[in-house]
């Protein structure tokens, strides 16, 4: 079994479960995607395989010749991201074979990597919480990071200290999201709770690493 799936946000929205509880969920397109190259200890020293986003609206054009060449192996011209997932080799995975949402069928839970939204550069305030100082009686600290330097030793700022900066636009990793729904013929997989991205981005999902 390969170990992953590539996908895309497509948004949030609420179902209601059995009971009447009202549940949001975030719903990811998930594949299809393509087999592109087998992995394997004789040959790369590990074993994985890397798969592509099947997407018919790249053109041949837009993409290079050694891709296009890569992509010929395995009976494909028109990927839109290509990422490398854990394989078990129980089941043999040939180049060219296709993977849909169908083998999350089995899957309870699943973690979500993703870009999250890039924010900029924010202050302490917005970026870690800080309290920041009084805002009247002419203070002249409010929302400032405060102290963060040292005495004569060692006369540095530490690495790690929490100050202003770049904010998002980050690998982030949703772990043990609980699968709410599997529409296989629309590609659909819906998950409780957030993913990290905004809509329309690509998203890699695996079976989770919770026991």
């Amino acid at each position: 079994m390969v170990k992953g799936l590539i996908g895309q946000k497509i948004g949030m929205t609420r179902i209601f479960d059995d009971s009447g509880n009202h549940v949001p969920v975030t719903v990811l397109k998930a594949g299809p995607c393509v087999v592109l190259q087998v992995k394997n200890m004789d040959n790369d020293g590990y074993n994985a395989v890397q798969i592509g986003l099947l997407d018919g609206t790249v053109k041949e054009k837009r993409q290079s010749k050694a891709l296009l060449g890569h992509l010929k192996k395995a009976g494909s011209s028109s990927v839109r991201v290509i990422r490398e997932f854990e394989f078990e080799g129980e089941d043999e995975v040939t180049p060219g074979d296709e993977l849909t949402i169908e083998q999350f069928a089995d899957v309870a839970q699943v973690d979500v990597t993703a870009t999250s939204k890039g924010r900029g550069f924010q202050g302490v305030m917005r970026r870690h919480g800080f309290g920041g100082g009084k805002a009247t009686h002419g203070s002249m600290f409010h929302r400032a990071p405060g102290s963060v330097g040292m005495a004569a030793y060692p006369g540095k700022v530490l690495k790690g200290r929490r100050m202003p900066g770049q904010m998002g636009n980050k690998r982030v990793t949703e772990v043990g999201l609980r699968v709410v729904e599997i529409d296989p013929d629309e590609n659909l997989l819906l998950v409780a709770g957030s993913v990290p991205g905004a809509k329309k981005g690509y998203v890699f999902i695996r079976p989770t690493i919770r026991g």
